[in-house]
């Protein structure tokens, strides 16, 4: 059983025992050949169970830099492995994914090349799988984009779309996540399986007409299936909270598997150990002569919100912390400063059935919004109009309200203009602190923008005479790659953690996304071998090492959405450890106006927070408490335009509700909730 803390093994008496204690282990495969695990230390390999070898040559590393006591050291890691498969019918061949590219090993691991990937805006691969077709033939399932295929033994070698049947995410043109993809063999040919993430749906492939054709459904509209296990006798697969068997021949006859289940449960039990994966045989009714191989086991503790029989309905469960459960809003502090002020968010609060606020404590501009006791703070940050915390969270808390300090992290000009810019990201190409911006064209001395007129009307009357309008945007921002900046955040975090807050919530823990100028930012403290993703990691870990007390952190919602961190790094798997609360900000007025708006088109943010609530859950397996933000303000975009109103609002308070109740919190910058249903 692969777990949290390595692999144990379990004879026939019940005995168990560490086979390999060196990291955890994800996913465990058995072949003719050898045993391979795949897990946070990568590909290791074994004959005997008893020797493990690292097989990780060809594979990108990533570095994470730790920061205690003013040094600096650095830990190579594999980076993070989406899958791992062997040829059926020839173990030598070995495939494996990252979030972004895919390897291929013809020597069992010992050495990878690069397959690359399909020409993908953004990263999402999570499936990978080998089948003779009978050229050798590479799959890979990405979350936004589908499934593709690759010849790499084929001169002009490319990856190739292979969509066809797959059920498609609504008003979009892209298949829905496809979770894993399996090959087995029926004598010589290979059968080819795939399943979904976000919906419980499992294909056949038929190669030669390059079509997934669907072999069973229970229905649903919300579902995740994972881990197929092929064998002789069906399919065997994981889904929320059971084991089911598809047995041969079509047409399947499903069946629960609650022996394998209530097996699996046994041993965290017994061991406290976190099962993710599972090979099992013998020769009796348990396994028949079919080895069971299953992964991804966290669903099995997974909860499954039923389909709502109506929408009013609060789905509750058992707190399992004091983070959990959670509903509150955004207080401006500036509205926290007088007891007058103060005094219509306490009422909303009891009138609407809240239980928490989130208030500023460093703000969007860098400005820390209290008096710290600790003299470092105010070294590096400003103190702008602070709020008598003590005498604040003595209020709240003796009412009963759960309270969460927001710190604005990499988003912060106080920082950024500090020693000259020290910490600032800089402009490779005016030598200065950067700052995003865009530019217009328009005509001299007009004021008209040229984008509103007909071009050719433009310049026949203006003949050129045209200038460039530079606007820039109100950002800016320090190095994410710092860690004196890590040691700034986590010393405001652990003084208001000792000042009395429940809860530090990070926002703004990304690199900058708006400017055209982008490709100008300069990042000097990045060290070898950091990207995006890992700066991201070990500021979180920096901060998970300093913080005692829930940590929640926000994220564009559509990181949550879709199994990627494009463009900013926030990317849930990898965070999920080190965070106890993710709130996506799933705003429908920030998602294409279009993106599930089919009819009726009303009930749009019931659908954007009901499934994105649950996505982000499956993305990040299970860890994490998922508290989303709710949009409680208008914005001037087409759907607001036509929906927007007090209904817009309850709708997406409903959908995180039916989707399992774990919280959310009303934004509105300007701490208006007129909009907001009361109990």
């Amino acid at each position: 059983m692969g777990t949290d803390r390595g692999l144990y093994g379990m004879d026939r008496m019940g005995i168990m025992r560490p086979l390999w204690t060196g990291g955890a282990v994800r996913k465990v495969l058995k072949t003719a050949a050898y045993w391979a695990i795949l897990g946070d230390q990568g590909v290791l390999v074994s004959t005997d169970l008893l020797h493990w070898e690292p097989r990780n040559k060809g594979l990108p590393v990533k570095t994470v830099k730790n920061y205690a006591r003013g040094v600096k050291t650095f830990t190579s890691l594999v980076q993070e492995l989406k899958d791992l498969k062997a040829l059926p019918d020839n173990p030598d061949i070995m495939v494996c994914a990252t979030k972004d590219t895919v390897f291929l090993s013809r020597d069992a691991g010992r050495n990878w090349e690069s397959l690359g990937a399909p020409p993908y805006r953004t990263n999402g691969i999570k499936a990978v799988a080998a089948a003779m077709l009978p050229a050798l033939t590479v799959f890979l399932s990405h979350s936004t984009y589908g499934v593709h295929y690759r010849h790499p033994d084929s001169r002009n070698s490319a990856w190739v779309e292979l969509n066809g049947g797959i059920e498609r995410l609504e008003t979009t043109a892209n298949p829905d996540e496809v979770s894993d993809i399996a090959v087995t063999l029926a004598g010589s040919v290979p059968r080819i399986y795939a399943s979904q993430t976000f919906r419980r749906r499992i294909y056949q492939l038929d190669w030669e007409q390059k079509r997934f054709t669907p072999v069973w459904s229970d229905s649903t509209n919300f579902g995740t299936v994972d881990s197929l296990d092929l064998s002789a006798r069906g399919i065997r697969f994981v889904r929320e909270g059971s084991i089911l068997e598809l047995n041969y021949p079509q047409p399947f006859v499903v069946r629960t598997r609650p022996d394998l289940r209530a097996f699996i449960r046994s041993i965290p039990a017994a061991w406290g150990l976190k099962p993710s994966s599972l090979i099992a045989w013998s020769s009796n009714t348990f396994t028949g002569t079919d080895p069971v191989a299953l992964s991804e086991l966290w669903l099995l503790e997974a909860g499954t919100a039923p389909e709502p029989a109506h929408k009013n309905t609060l789905i509750s469960s058992p707190p399992q912390d004091i983070a959990r459960g959670r509903q509150g809003l955004y207080l401006p502090v500036n509205h926290s400063m007088e007891s007058r002020s103060l005094a219509p968010y306490l009422k909303t609060i009891e009138d609407g059935g809240l239980d928490m606020v989130v208030i500023d404590m460093k703000d969007d501009y860098g400005r820390l919004r209290f008096s710290p006791n600790n003299g470092a703070i105010s070294e590096k940050g400003r103190v702008f109009r602070p709020v008598d915390i003590d005498a604040l969270l003595k209020n709240l808390k003796g009412r009963g309200i759960y309270t969460v300090a927001r710190i604005v992290v990499f988003k912060d000009p106080e920082l950024a203009r500090k020693e000259g810019g020290r910490y600032a990201l800089w402009d490779s190409r005016r030598n200065q602190p950067w700052v995003g911006y865009y530019d217009t064209r328009q005509a001299k001395g007009t004021g008209v923008d040229k984008d509103t007129i007909n071009e050719t009307e433009f310049f026949c009357k203006q003949k050129t005479a045209y200038e460039i309008l530079r606007t820039y945007y109100d950002e800016r921002w320090v190095d994410p790659y710092s860690e004196v900046v890590w040691e700034y955040t986590a010393a405001i975090a652990e003084e208001l953690c000792r000042r009395g807050f429940d809860e530090i919530q990070f926002d703004y823990i990304r690199f900058p996304t708006d400017g055209a100028n982008l490709g100008d930012a300069q990042y000097r403290w990045r060290e070898n071998g950091m990207d995006m993703e890992s700066a991201i990691l070990s500021f979180m870990r920096h901060i998970r090492s300093r913080v005692d007390a829930p940590i929640s952190i926000d994220i564009y919602g559509a990181n949550g959405w879709y199994r990627t961190g494009a463009r900013t790094g926030q990317e849930v798997e990898l965070l999920a450890p080190y965070v106890d609360v993710i709130c996506p900000m799933y705003y429908p007025s920030h998602f294409e106006q279009d993106f599930l708006a089919q009819n009726p088109a009303e009930l749009r943010p019931y659908r954007i927070y009901y499934q994105g609530t649950q996505r982000t859950e499956r993305i990040g397996r299970g860890q994490i408490i998922v508290r989303p933000y709710v949009q409680a303000f208008f914005l001037n975009v087409s759907y607001d335009r036509q929906y927007y109103n007090p209904d817009y609002v309850r709708r997406q308070v409903e959908g995180v509700r039916d989707a399992g109740g774990n919280g959310f919190i009303y934004w509105n910058n300007s701490g208006r909730y007129d909009d907001i249903p009361l109990q």
